[in-house]
């Protein structure tokens, strides 16, 4: 049995906040390279150009790369053989949120409850996915999610006989309807199968996936790549200023599902891809 202690937790969470939003990833600072050498408009080069400035300054100066620094989401894969001594942890992810979102000078977004709207003041509470996974490490997987391209998502339970044509019908319709409000070029996570929640789960999920590493099985990634150049086909580009880099990356994930249900969730990221992982062990 590993012992991982909460403090060391705490520590690692603080961590992550900061440099998630500090630091954009170097996946996704790479696929805005490729973009720029691909894009067709003018204009929407000067807007990839810009926000590689913005990245290379936020990096330069440690501070953050978007004014919205995002809710606090994590998956944490928990070995069934390692044991947290000192705490619980979520209080710990809490704990980390909260230290990391004070000392790194992070925006607090978070509110006690959509009825008074009243902001916590530390950025929590994190929200806290867990799995339970074989081993004696803690992964924890963690993104600071952007509200405007949180706010475009969304769900929808198909029927069956709409079959795939109309899975990728209701894909592309969402992020036209998204337009620039979502802060394009996107980073698209979709989620089929399921149920009702847990459809969003695996949309959500597949942001974390690296931008450029493709579905292990070979039928999703092909439709991971239709998709995308769907997607740039819809001429949003940067920033909603016209071009063909609506999409930095889509993403897919799905699992079974009841015989009378074909439930489909698009999770939009924006352009600050923010992500991190960390093994404990």
């Amino acid at each position: 049995m590993r012992k991982i202690a909460y403090e060391q937790i705490v520590e690692k969470v603080k961590t992550m906040c900061i440099e998630s939003n500090y630091n954009l990833g170097e996946d996704v600072y790479a696929a805005f390279k490729n973009a720029l050498q691909t894009e067709r408009s003018e204009t929407g080069k000067e807007v990839l150009t810009q926000l590689i400035d913005n990245a290379d300054i936020a990096k330069v100066e440690r501070v953050p790369m978007c004014q919205d620094t995002g809710t606090a989401v994590f998956i944490a894969e928990v070995g069934q053989d390692c044991h947290i001594v000192g705490g619980r942890l979520v209080d710990a992810i809490n704990e980390g949120v909260e230290k990391g979102y004070s000392e790194g000078y992070l925006r607090n977004s978070m509110i006690y409850n959509p009825m008074n709207r009243t902001n916590t003041g530390n950025n929590t509470p994190a929200i806290v996915h867990i799995d339970l996974v074989e081993g004696q490490e803690l992964t924890l997987h963690m993104t600071a999610k952007g509200g405007g391209a949180e706010n475009m998502s969304a769900l929808k339970m198909l029927k069956p006989s709409d079959g795939m044509e109309g899975v990728k019908e209701y894909i592309l319709s969402i992020v036209k309807e998204a337009g620039p409000n979502a802060c394009p070029p996107l980073v698209v996570g979709i989620g089929i199968g399921g149920n009702f929640e847990r459809c969003a789960f695996l949309a959500k999920k597949s942001l974390f996936r690296p931008l450029g590493i493709r579905h292990q099985d070979p039928v999703v990634a092909e439709l991971e790549l239709e998709l995308m150049e769907q997607i740039n086909r819809l001429g949003i580009g940067p920033q909603g200023m016209g071009g063909s880099t609506t999409a930095l990356d889509v993403k897919v994930e799905l699992e079974s599902c009841h015989i009378a249900a074909l439930p489909v969730a698009v999770n939009l990221n924006c352009h600050a891809s923010r992500h991190q992982t960390i093994v404990l062990k």
